[in-house]
């Protein structure tokens, strides 16, 4: 029984994807991790096809655990955010999967498994936003989703959902040519009536629409140069291409611009000089609504939720709390 002037013991909620994840090595590490910081044993959660996160989470909150560990890739980490949000219980990352790219907006470590650890059981907590989609599918029903990273719909959809997830395990990246290339082939374009912060509602045909809560893909490539996790603004491009040309420039913009020129002082004059090009548009707001001409494939961070008629997104400013590295 502790007395009255003991701490309290504290206990973490480990949730573990174990198609990403080596659960014997990650035991050992965290039982290591546990110790030294003073914490009691972790509660244990695997996902799985049926509960790729969220009921564990829930889970954790009722049992009072003071941190939930992932280990996972994006998708363990938005179904779990997606329950933490709004609470005090922070998130912390073990990242294990192919893109991992809330930990490279956050600058978390990727392969350092220690370190995750030890920032997960003695790290500091920061705020950050998170997206929520309510997407109205062609029966009429709505369904609410969270998101940490990017929603799209379009080529970007299109990829997550063709792409082989054992596939995609064995070979990472490698396995998105095949669907990006059938996409590409197919050339498909759909219409779009959108309006962003109830202001005049517009029409597009685009090729893709992202929205994003941060900027960062992998290989440090910045397609949202502008975008932050933490500024309470969702931060959106759509891809308008006309043929070859129109991709052209569109990598010319991203790959060039945003991933070299916008590092140096010198560069970044030069962007200023040059024209935004037609073949993509920027946006900012807090809310986006947009209804297509038919129903399209979304995904959310990396992961596929089907076909959706209309879509309507909205930033929750500061509602989840992630454990970072102290200093």
């Amino acid at each position: 029984m502790p007395t009255p002037s003991s701490p309290p013991e504290r206990v973490a909620a480990i949730i573990v994807n174990p198609v990403k994840v080596d659960r014997k090595a990650l035991h050992a590490a965290v039982r290591r991790a546990e110790r030294a910081a003073g914490w009691s044993s972790s509660i244990w959660f695997e996902t799985s096809v049926e509960d790729p996160g969220s009921g564990a989470a829930r889970t954790a909150l009722d049992r009072g655990v003071d941190v939930v560990v992932v280990a996972g890739g994006d998708g363990t980490l938005r179904a779990v955010a997606q329950e933490l949000r709004g609470s005090a219980v922070p998130l912390a990352l073990v990242p294990a999967g192919t893109g991992n790219l809330l930990a490279r907006n956050l600058g978390l470590p990727l392969d350092n498994l220690a370190l995750a650890l030890r920032t997960a059981f003695a790290g500091s907590d920061r705020l950050i936003d998170v997206g929520v989609v309510e997407a109205e599918r062609v029966d009429g029903t709505r369904d609410t989703h969270a998101f940490l990273v990017m929603a799209g719909l379009g080529l970007d959809a299109q990829m997550a959902a063709n792409t082989n997830e054992l596939l995609k395990a064995r070979v990472g990246w490698l396995a998105y040519v095949d669907p990006i290339m059938r996409a590409l082939r197919d050339n498909n374009s759909v219409r779009v009536r959108y309006q962003v912060d109830g202001r005049a509602t517009r029409t597009a045909t685009v090729n893709t629409v992202l929205i994003g809560n941060c900027g960062t893909l992998t290989a440090g490539i910045t397609l949202l140069p502008d975008a932050a996790i933490d500024d309470g603004v969702l931060d959106i491009v759509a891809f308008r291409p006309k043929g070859l040309f129109g991709w052209a420039q569109i990598w010319v913009k991203i790959f060039w611009e945003n991933g070299v020129l916008r590092h140096s002082t010198v560069g970044r004059k030069i962007i200023s000089m040059s024209r935004e090009v037609r073949a993509l548009r920027y946006l900012k707001g807090t809310e986006v609504v947009m209804r297509l001409e038919h129903p399209e494939e979304f995904e959310l961070d990396g992961d596929a939720f089907g076909e959706a008629i209309a879509l309507k997104a909205h930033v929750e400013h500061l509602a989840l709390r992630v454990r970072v590295p102290r200093g």
